[in-house]
């Protein structure tokens, strides 16, 4: 799958990632491990690749915001004409890689367009790690479609 734009630091990608995965609903039980997975990964420097979508992935960035490991944030539309203000000084020190496999046009969300920003997490991922994936959901489905080594905090 191609990666359609970027900004940020495009070496990232050489590095090895986990992918981050999370369905929209999680039982609160979860939402703890998750936190401190984000933490830990803050703290071994792992390059986490996520779309950051969810409320829980945005929870999790926040924490992994706080660190100096690099991030590659992947949208599931084209990029913004402006990137966020937060976003402005890890990009710059070269720690942060925006990515989107569609062009300037998609502007929206969708469920399809999820879906396929996830392919191209999983595919660019070494390692993917699962906060939560609702029973029949479309995550669940989709991690039934790799032989990557696949970690379920739950």
């Amino acid at each position: 799958m191609k990666i359609e734009q970027l900004i940020g630091n495009e070496t990232l990608l050489e590095l090895e990632k986990t992918a981050f995965l999370c369905s929209r609903s999680i039982p609160a039980s979860v939402v703890l491990k998750c936190y401190d997975w984000a933490i830990e990964q803050r703290e071994a420097g792992n390059c986490i690749i996520s779309g950051f979508h969810s409320q829980l992935e945005k929870d999790v960035f926040h924490y992994l915001l706080k660190g100096k490991q690099p991030i590659i944030i992947a949208l599931a539309r084209g990029l913004k004409a402006k990137i966020e203000p937060e976003l402005i000084e890890p990009v710059e020190e070269g720690r942060i890689l925006i990515i989107s496999p569609f062009d300037k046009t998609v502007k929206r969300v969708t469920e399809q367009t999820a879906e396929i920003r996830n392919k191209m997490m999983i595919e660019l991922a070494d390692i993917i790690t699962v906060g939560y994936a609702s029973e029949g959901g479309n995550l669940e489905t989709l991690l039934k479609t790799t032989k990557k080594e696949l970690i379920r905090l739950v």
